[in-house]
Formats: C-alpha cells, structure tokens, sequence
C-alpha cells in the first residue's frame, strides 16, 4: 500500500512537471510568435514608408508635369484666341473692301449719268409752259437719283476756293489768279465724289497761279518809280 501511494505521488509530480514543461513550451512558442509579429510589422512598415516615400515623389513629378502641360496649353490657347480674333477683323475688313469695291464699281457707273442731268439743268432754260412742267419732271429725276446717291453713302466734294489735293483733286488747268493765292482751286470743271470717306471720283478742277506776270512786272516797275523818286527826294534834301 505503502509503495503504490509513492508511485501515486511520483507519478503526480510527474505529471505537474510535464504540464509546467508543456506551459512553458507554449509560452515560449507565443513569444517567438509575438517576436516574429513585431519583426514582421517593423519590416512592414519600413516596406510602406519607403513605398510611401516613392508614391509622393512619383505625385510630385507628374504634378509638376502637368503643371508644365497646363501652361503650355495656356500658351497655345492664348496664341490661338488671338491669331482667330486678328483672322475675325481681317475677314471683316475685307469684306467691307469688298462690298465698298463693288458698290464703287455700281456707282461709278451712275455718275456720268448725274453729270449728264447736271449740265442739262444748266442748259435748259424753260419758258413755255409745257417747258417748265417738263423741267420740273427732270427735276424731281434728278433728285431721285441724288436721293439714291445719298442714301448708298456718296457725297460730292465742294472743292472751290480750297487748297489743291491731289489726294482728291484732279488738275486739269492752271491759270493765273487776282483773288486766289497759288495752288489753290478757281473752278470745278467736273464734280468729284466720296463714299464713306474715301474717294470714289476725283475732282477735275482748275487751279491758281497766283498773281499774273503782268500784274507782278507792273508791280515790280511800281515800286522801280517810287523807288526813283525817294531817291530824288533824298539827293534834294541833301543839297
């Protein structure tokens, strides 16, 4: 009995120790675990720092790319808007030369017709009746047809007594003058005309001389005489 209550206890502390070895075995075993999560999340997190690291340099390279692709793009657009606005006023500029070159070329056309009512409103002089009421029909003509001028942007030029221009003035004559000085017009001899400020006709006109020889050389021998008799005052005076 005595021997089978040591076995007992023998075998009890036998057991206690192989539970407290296995306790430790599991122990250790969640320690190692424990080690070999913190080794592994340290090396985690140095592998997402560097990656980290490289995504925000990678961020700000093709920030700073497309930064650049966006002011280029500006660029161009820029240039673009304006070469389009400069094409847009050129386009409009040549099609009012355009539509003012074919209204000229109308017009033109029409204008020896209104010298041809003016010089025969000149002429006429109605006395009858049925002259007169004639001549007012050919007034009323000629007005619709002044009217139409009008209305198309033609205006005549009123040339007499102004400086000559060749800009808008065709010489025809010059001749010497009493009442103008040089270069400036005497006589319109045909009408000139503008559309929308720019010459359609020039005007035919004659121009001043200024004073005739005649008249100068009388002049000149005037003030020959007076010059003479100042002279002879002066030589009695000193004797």
């Amino acid at each position: 009995m005595i021997e089978n209550q040591s076995n007992n206890s023998d075998n009890k502390e036998n057991n206690i120790s192989d539970q407290d070895s296995a306790t430790e075995n599991v122990l250790s075993a969640e320690d190692q675990i424990n080690e070999n999560d913190e080794s592994l999340s340290q090396k985690t997190e140095g592998i997402n720092t560097e990656e980290l690291k490289n995504t925000i340099s990678n961020t700000d390279a093709r920030l700073e790319q497309l930064e650049k692709e966006h002011e280029t793009l500006k660029n161009q657009y820029v240039r673009i808007s304006a070469d389009f606005d400069n094409f847009r006023k050129r386009q409009s500029r040549d099609q009012d030369d355009l539509k003012i070159q074919l209204v000229s070329k109308s017009l033109t056309g029409i204008l020896p017709i209104v010298d041809n009512f003016e010089r025969a409103r000149q002429q006429l002089k109605p006395e009858s009746e049925e002259a007169q009421a004639l001549h007012r029909s050919y007034q009323n003509l000629y007005k619709q047809l002044v009217d139409v001028l009008k209305q198309q942007g033609v205006a005549p030029m009123r040339v007499v007594g102004q400086q000559f221009d060749p800009n808008l003035h065709e010489a025809v004559l010059r001749e010497p003058s009493e009442e103008l000085t040089e270069d400036f017009i005497i006589e319109e001899l045909q009408r000139g005309y503008q559309l929308e400020g720019k010459v359609l006709r020039h005007a035919l006109v004659k121009v001043s001389m200024g004073p005739g020889k005649q008249n100068s050389q009388e002049e000149v021998e005037k003030d020959t005489v007076e010059g003479d008799i100042d002279s002879e005052e002066n030589t009695s005076e000193d004797v």
